[in-house]
């Protein structure tokens, strides 16, 4: 029972660590990455479908400043571009036959504080989900022991087990600030 507690542990917090990962990948740091458009839903096809641009095209970089998108379907250039307009992510694309440009404008010195904020706080909302599993994880052991379900030693044994997943994962998190935080301040 204690070790379906802690894998189950162990997976919400490695999808709380994708979550926060996937977050900052969508902070722009002047450099072109696919992470920055392929989430961002299009309304396709007439407005009968709404699916993420990763589905409706491949996408590449051409250099460090610019993203290329080749739509799978040429047919809808037009409805990606307006959908990557809407999007609001001051990202401009450019239509140049079937593929579609985006110039990645370099960052101010005041984006950049902004950003790094903003990684930040996404940063800081991973080490809270990452808590919130520790401490709910922390109650199941608890409410075992209470049930007679498993012993002190046990308990002590599956909270310090835990708490080693906890530091760990939180570490991963913070590697992961230092390294967006290195990213965003590149010039």
């Amino acid at each position: 029972m204690i070790d379906t507690i802690l894998n189950q542990t162990r997976d919400r917090m490695k999808k709380a660590f994708e979550v926060t990962h996937q977050d900052l990948s969508s902070i722009r740091s002047g450099r072109a990455t696919p992470a920055l458009v392929e989430h961002i839903v299009i309304h396709a096809y007439g407005g009968t479908q709404w699916l993420k641009l990763m589905e409706l095209a491949t996408i590449t970089t051409m250099d460090a400043k610019t993203i290329v998108i080749s739509p799978y379907d040429p047919s809808i250039v037009n409805e990606i571009e307006k959908g990557l307009l809407e999007a609001n992510t001051g990202l401009t694309p450019v239509v140049d036959g079937e593929l579609i440009r985006i110039t990645i404008p370099p960052l101010s010195e005041e984006r950049r504080g902004e950003y790094l904020k903003l990684a930040r706080a996404k940063l800081e909302g991973g080490r809270i989900m990452i808590r919130q599993v520790r401490q709910d994880a922390m109650k199941e052991v608890k409410k075992m022991e209470e049930k007679k379900d498993i012993g002190q030693d046990q308990r002590n044994h599956a909270e310090k087990t835990i708490q080693e997943l906890t530091d760990e994962m939180i570490a991963e998190i913070d590697g992961l600030g230092e390294r967006k935080e290195q990213e965003l301040l590149q010039v």
